[in-house]
């Protein structure tokens, strides 16, 4: 979806509506008297100014500004999307999926089953890494091990990603087989989503920190420049094997405040920017030399209670969380109609997404009585949220705290956590070092419901907050099975169980909202991912 304003099948934009509520929830901030010099002073700076900070992307290249640059620049040290997006200008996969999440070929040519628990890759020759050595299968091999091995160099964070794989070989004639332990009837969505080729002989001669601080891979952008959480810059690899890129160098700068992100469009110094908010589209569309895009994301946004502390330990708490809040309102008021509710953890058009489960509605009393059948009934809760993981996350959290601190005998706070800190505590693979209860966005563009549930809900998942013996029995069976339909069941099966169970507060499926100089050419994906070679220049 793309084009001015586009919103999806919930609402047109409620600009007043969405600022009365922010402002609300920001409580005192802005509440000083401004001094009238100070504000004709920045009134001039900024209209004198703006015209000269934009740099012309034919000669100079762009700059995006993201909630982040990422954490890392190891594309195999990781689980965040925002890593994901600035790293896939570099780091290049086996496969891929285009525009209309089609598979295609990327530093493989060809792919197949050969067996159960066999698949193979014919491997393109004639590619360069940047550093200027020849792509080898051997190099493929080793990268597929270094994500699913944790002997292999570094315990990935991503080893689930590739689920059921347990390791890679080279065969005598050139191709890459991956091995198995179940049929996997995912694989390839699986590796069109996560898997990244990296040089064996780069990273092998270099330690883990030198790997997440320089990069050689075999995309259309090379490293110039890094600073970390500050600046990333790229320029155009004139040896790509592929199409070479319109936009001749990119930028990619970090900044977790979406006002900030706004000003920096707004005055020339952003190009594009990424999770803008709301209140801001209004102010972006007035302007003639810049544009407002957005699309539903592959995303969802939840609260996640861990199942082995008081009070979340008991189903009924957990329900009770769910018919507390007013979800549409949420929706509609906060985040002026960009969201879909969810009921599980899935989304439309997910292989597996259940049609026949609603989100629970907004029911005060019948969360009050739940609560009583729990037995937690003086019970002070905190809920935890990321500053910049998606817009309106902190606004979301505390709207939904409210609603839970109506409750009779239970209090809600929030607590609001840096992003990187919160997301170290949540895939340090200990539950117990998670908060007990917090706010995060999920994703992942496989368009399975495989993989965005087992991670977060199975015992086992590298961000789990959540165990089930019933549900763990359900995902075995599903990744075991060969048959579509009969997977298709399972997790129909799995879906119901999980929204009955309620280990998350279930909230919204995320929006993508960009603010876009009207020179640059690009239509937003529904896989969350920016490919800098996909814009052209008007």
């Amino acid at each position: 979806m793309s084009g001015k304003l586009t919103i999806g099948r919930r609402t047109v934009l409620r600009y007043a509506g969405a600022g009365a509520v922010s402002a609300i929830l920001a409580g005192c901030v802005g509440d000083e008297e401004p001094d009238p010099n100070e504000e004709e002073d920045e009134e001039a700076e900024d209209s004198d100014g703006a015209s000269d900070e934009a740099s012309d992307p034919d000669e100079e290249g762009i700059t995006v500004v993201q909630d982040a640059i990422g954490t890392t620049l190891d594309p195999h040290a990781h689980r965040e999307a925002v890593t994901t997006r600035t790293l896939s200008q570099t780091y290049e996969g086996l496969i891929r999926r285009d525009r209309d999440a089609e598979i295609i070929a990327v530093l493989a040519t060809d792919y197949e089953r050969v067996d159960d628990e066999t698949v193979r890759f014919e491997i393109r020759e004639d590619v360069e890494f940047h550093d200027g050595s020849e792509l080898t299968p051997e190099d493929v091999a080793y990268s597929i091990r270094r994500m699913v091995d944790p002997d292999v160099g570094i315990a990935s964070p991503q080893a689930d990603q590739l689920s059921g794989v347990v390791g890679a070989e080279v065969t005598d004639d050139g191709a890459v087989d991956v091995l198995m332990d179940t049929v996997n009837p995912a694989v390839f969505s699986l590796f069109a989503a996560y898997m990244t080729v990296v040089s064996e002989e780069w990273v092998e001669s270099r330690d883990p920190d030198e790997v997440a601080t320089d990069m050689n891979g075999t995309g259309p952008y090379r490293i110039e420049e890094y600073e970390e959480d500050v600046e990333l810059s790229l320029t155009r690899f004139e040896g790509y094997w592929d199409d070479e890129p319109a936009i001749p160098a990119v930028t990619f700068q970090g900044q977790p405040e979406t006002s900030t992100r706004y000003s920096a469009l707004a005055a020339g110094e952003a190009d594009f920017i990424t999770d803008l908010h709301p209140d801001d589209a209004p102010s972006v569309e007035d302007d003639p030399e810049r544009r407002v895009d957005s699309s539903p994301a592959t995303r969802i946004v939840y609260v996640a209670m861990r199942y082995d502390v008081e009070p979340f330990d008991s189903v009924e708490f957990r329900q009770a969380m769910n018919y507390a809040i007013d979800l549409e309102a949420i929706i509609e008021s906060v985040l002026s109609g960009f969201g879909e509710p969810t009921s599980q953890p899935s989304m439309e058009g997910f292989f597996g997404f259940n049609p026949d489960l609603d989100p629970y509605p907004y029911d005060p009393d019948r969360a009050a009585e739940l609560v009583s059948e729990s037995g937690y009934t003086d019970v002070d809760i905190e809920l935890h949220t990321p500053i910049g993981d998606v817009f309106g996350d902190v606004e979301v959290a505390q709207a939904a705290a409210g609603y839970i601190d109506e409750l009779e005998g239970v209090s809600c706070e929030v607590q609001q956590r840096e992003f990187g800190s919160l997301v170290d505590e949540l895939l340090d693979g200990d539950i117990e070092t998670s908060p007990e209860m917090y706010l995060i966005s999920w994703g992942n563009a496989t368009f399975e419901t495989s993989a965005i549930a087992m991670p977060p809900l199975s015992s086992t998942g590298a961000i789990t907050s959540f165990s089930d013996e019933g549900v763990d029995d359900l995902f075995a069976q599903a990744e075991a099975e060969p048959d579509l339909d009969e997977r298709e069941e399972l997790y129909f099966e799995i879906n119901e169980r999980l929204h009955e169970l309620a280990p998350w507060v279930f909230l919204h499926q995320h929006y993508n909202i960009y603010g876009i100089d009207e020179r640059i050419e690009w239509e937003p994906r529904i896989d969350e991912q920016i490919y800098v070679r996909e814009m052209g220049l008007r």
